[in-house]
């Protein structure tokens, strides 16, 4: 019954998608929404979901979006902007997990230190699916919608050692003597893998497509098993998916260009499918829980969408050159959704059953419930506002 629903969901959305997508109702918005109506129609509080299907559906639409969108990312343009990218993901990043987790502590005493940690990391990366319209806008600035782009792809796999230090202190309370052995598996695996899947597999696409030995219509078929193949040797060493599908998505051009045009258009349409499906679970998940909520979930909410992101933000970009305006655009377009989600159902995987999951799994709930309307309420908006500022001469 359930799948019916979100099938006749889909159906009904995608025949009024371009109407909608000219208004500031997007689709996160929308089968989020669904999900509580349908929930709260059809089931009791407290009712029960599959946390573990839950988590497969959403770390496959997430690798599936990673993929998809490395691959179109313009690497001639990556290479003169790289400055901004590095500095988001290095000093923005460090400085968002240490003041989310101040934070943390702040709102929700009762969290231990390395708890308010767990949260924070969880909250830190941003999701390329709710910036796909910044990301796809040709009214931002290249080097600013290309330079959220990579921070949205990478940052979700470099949170996940802090998450995962943060949980094994909490856990036991002493140093972690595997942190550094880790770290290697996750990030650098991670890289390796996803360098390998994409030149090699470029690289036979490419040839079997100047040999003409390749159906044009098993094209979209073969790169889609690109980021599948990035799960699978990720699994199997231990190395994050995550930055394995992003990097393949960058390196897969080098061998194979039309990867990043008409050959993803499989990929990112079935990643579409499960991140919306996972937007309706998520849905769900909340309006299960609805009566647990109070004020302190969503008022961390607001502090880790605006001071917690923006003042990192503002500090990582000094000296970029960047307008004020610009600096504030990209600080606030750092919409937590999918990566977070996934990341707290890999906590909540852990089953350390630390005394402070229920408030970390509440905060991270209203963090994505409020980031999806509020970023996708002001998206359009936004970046009618950055074009105007941009093309206001200034006065001398």
């Amino acid at each position: 019954m359930l799948l019916a629903i979100f099938i006749c969901l889909l159906f009904a959305y995608s025949l009024v998608s371009a109407r909608l997508e000219k208004t500031i109702v997007t689709a996160p918005i929308v089968f989020t929404l669904a999900g509580l109506g349908v929930f709260l129609a059809k089931q009791p509080a407290g009712g029960r979901m599959d946390a573990g299907a839950f988590l497969m559906l959403a770390e496959i639409g997430l690798v599936l979006l990673l993929f998809t969108d490395a691959a179109r990312t313009d690497l001639k343009v990556l290479r003169r902007i790289r400055e901004l990218p590095v500095r988001l993901l290095s000093s923005g990043m460090l400085l968002t997990i240490l003041l989310g987790a101040l934070a943390a502590k702040w709102v929700f005493p009762q969290l231990t230190l390395w708890e308010s940690g767990i949260l924070s990391a969880i909250l830190a990366p941003t999701d390329a699916g709710l910036g796909q319209i910044i990301v796809n806008s040709q009214l931002v600035p290249v080097r600013v919608r290309q330079a959220l782009n990579v921070e949205a792809g990478l940052n979700d796999g470099l949170s996940v050692p802090f998450m995962l230090f943060f949980i094994a202190m909490a856990a036991s309370g002493q140093d972690d003597a595997g942190l550094i052995r880790f770290l290697v598996e996750q990030l650098g695996f991670g890289v390796l893998i996803g360098a390998g899947v994409g030149l090699i597999g470029g690289w036979l696409l490419s040839a079997a497509r100047r040999y003409e030995w390749m159906a044009e219509s098993f094209l979209q078929l073969a790169v889609v098993a690109l980021p599948v193949f990035c799960i699978l040797l990720s699994e199997h060493v231990g190395a994050s998916m995550f930055i394995a599908a992003f990097v393949a998505g960058l390196f897969v051009q080098m061998s194979f260009g039309h990867a990043g045009k008409h050959s993803v258009e499989f990929a990112e349409e079935w990643g579409q499918i499960l991140n919306l499906s996972v937007f309706f679970l998520f849905g769900m998940m909340v309006a299960r829980d609805h009566a647990l909520f109070g004020f302190a979930p969503f008022f961390y909410a607001v502090l880790s969408l605006t001071i917690v992101r923006m003042l990192p933000v503002a500090i990582s970009l000094i000296g970029s050159g960047l307008d004020k305006t610009t600096v504030a655009f990209m600080g606030w377009f750092g919409p937590r959704g999918l990566a977070s989600i996934v990341l707290g159902l890999v906590y909540l995987e852990q089953e350390k059953n630390l005394p402070g999951e229920q408030i970390t799994r509440l905060a991270v709930m209203a963090t994505v419930l409020f980031s999806i309307f509020a970023h996708g309420l002001t998206a359009t908006p936004g970046i009618r506002l950055l074009t105007m500022r941009n093309s206001t001469p200034k006065t001398p």
